[in-house]
């Protein structure tokens, strides 16, 4: 039988050496190598030790998804959970967690299931007082406060509940490992062993985790390849509304979102998120351009804003939230050296309004024109609405579903669209709402407001 030894092992990526270093060899980070004891594998658990079987053969009446009673929380998961799942939940502290498992346990008390929250960080009166706040009864909702993972096993063995809420993974541990609860041994071995348990018993479990100070998942990173869903919690705790987004799902979409307004009452669904993201007047103002962007299956109008004003310094500032820096900084060029706006020595602020990311590249042409506009100091006309995706060349590209971007268009109450040449063709269009098509970014530039400045010369 092996003995006892020392190993070092990185907290962030898992890299383990038998040797102390200040720098992990695998991540490059520094000060995150700390020693652990380790010990003889033990016997590790299955999922059920039968011998293979035909695809055909495999069972599936037990794999009906569970309704969460949270509409929102339904649709990011794909319609609901399915039995036997390892769901992760990650987020800043404060982002409200812990408030949304306390509601999601209660909706399934009341449709007769019986959830079990574990909770490693808080005592069950302040449990019970978020309850009170939150104006839930809880009469058949399971709390216990534990951080002993084979107390836990216990609980599950003995209550057999049919969903299972660890707050936080990162606060259990696993007796026999020396390592402190958090750590990337004790991470691992309790989310492994918890995952594996309630497969056999076709229970539902939330692991609740933190994050750390880039965003990213506290913990080993084979923590999100072990679960069958991982979603993020986005937004500002100052914000009165939070974004859930899927990042991995093994039983659904992962580019769809659950969008929540914290109230007093916890959590609420948001039926028509757009109108929560657009100004209400809609004013035509400098700089500010809308886009349609789809997120699953549906679209979400987003207000894109930028500042342009020239520089103090000699190297311009480029600051960039919720788009990515990268592409922000190729429109810049394609601008300058296309159409000749002189941005070089401007310094550039883009935002989305309301701390929401955008990815897909069908909000280049809106970013761009937000630029250009807040340069030349030539509004985007008010109640319009900018699609495409811009090319190295200048050159406006197709963008996906643009019959679904104009029909909520035309529902929210705008009155034109400036879309790609190429997305538009063959297709009706809807009525009272005006369709511009662009082939380039010159063309586009022709529909903004106000004659041109000095700043715009081709």
């Amino acid at each position: 039988m092996a003995k006892e030894a020392r190993l070092y092992a990185c907290q962030s990526c898992g890299w383990k050496t038998q040797r102390w270093v200040g720098r992990c060899g695998g991540c490059g980070e520094w000060n995150t190598v700390i020693e652990e004891t380790w010990k003889p594998a033990q016997k590790r658990p299955s999922l059920g030790g039968e011998p293979p079987v035909t695809l055909a053969e495999v069972d599936t009446h037990g794999e009906e998804r569970i309704a969460t009673g949270l509409e929102e929380l339904d649709r990011v998961l794909g319609g609901g959970m399915v039995p036997g799942s390892a769901i992760l939940i990650g987020g800043p502290p404060g982002i409200g967690k812990s408030t949304l498992m306390l509601q999601l346990c209660n909706q399934l008390a009341l449709l007769g299931h019986r959830p079990l929250y574990i909770t490693g960080e808080e005592s069950l009166q302040q449990i019970r007082l978020r309850a009170k706040r939150l104006g839930i009864e809880g009469k058949n909702l399971l709390l216990g406060a534990e951080t002993n993972l084979e107390t836990v096993k216990e609980h599950l063995e003995n209550l057999k509940p049919t969903i299972l809420v660890v707050d936080s993974i990162q606060m259990i541990y696993k007796e026999g490992l020396e390592s402190a609860p958090g750590t990337v041994s004790q991470v691992k071995e309790c989310a492994n062993e918890l995952i594996y348990t309630i497969k056999g018993m076709d229970c539902v479990l939330f692991l609740l985790g933190h994050v750390t100070k880039q965003g990213l998942l506290a913990g080993p990173k084979v923590l999100e390849h072990m679960v069958d869903t991982v979603l993020y919690f986005e937004g500002e705790r100052t914000a009165h509304f939070r974004i859930l987004r899927a990042v991995k799902n093994r039983f659904g979409p992962t580019n769809e979102l659950a969008i929540f307004e914290m109230r007093e009452a916890g959590l609420c669904g948001v039926d028509d998120p757009s109108r929560l993201f657009l100004s209400r007047g809609r004013s035509n103002t400098a700089g500010t351009a809308t886009v349609a962007c789809m997120e699953g299956t549906r679209v979400l109008f987003l207000e894109i804003q930028s500042l342009v004003t020239k520089s103090n310094y000699n190297v311009p500032e480029r600051r960039v939230s919720g788009v990515d820096y990268n592409r922000v900084s190729m429109l810049i060029a394609v601008l300058d050296r296309r159409l000749g706006l002189r941005l070089r020595n401007q310094d550039v602020f883009v935002n989305v309004v309301g701390g929401v990311r955008v990815e897909e590249p069908a909000a280049d042409l809106a970013i761009a024109l937000a630029m250009a506009s807040s340069l030349t100091d030539r509004p985007v006309p008010a109640g319009t609405v900018l699609l495409g995706e811009v090319g190295l060349a200048g050159e406006v590209r197709g963008v996906s579903q643009i019959e679904t971007r104009l029909k909520e268009a035309k529902r929210l109450g705008f009155s034109r669209v400036i879309a790609p040449q190429d997305s538009i063709t063959n297709m009706v269009n809807p009525k009272e709402l005006e369709i511009l098509r662009v082939a380039h970014l010159k063309e586009a530039m022709k529909y903004l407001e106000g004659p041109k400045t000095v700043a715009y010369g081709e």
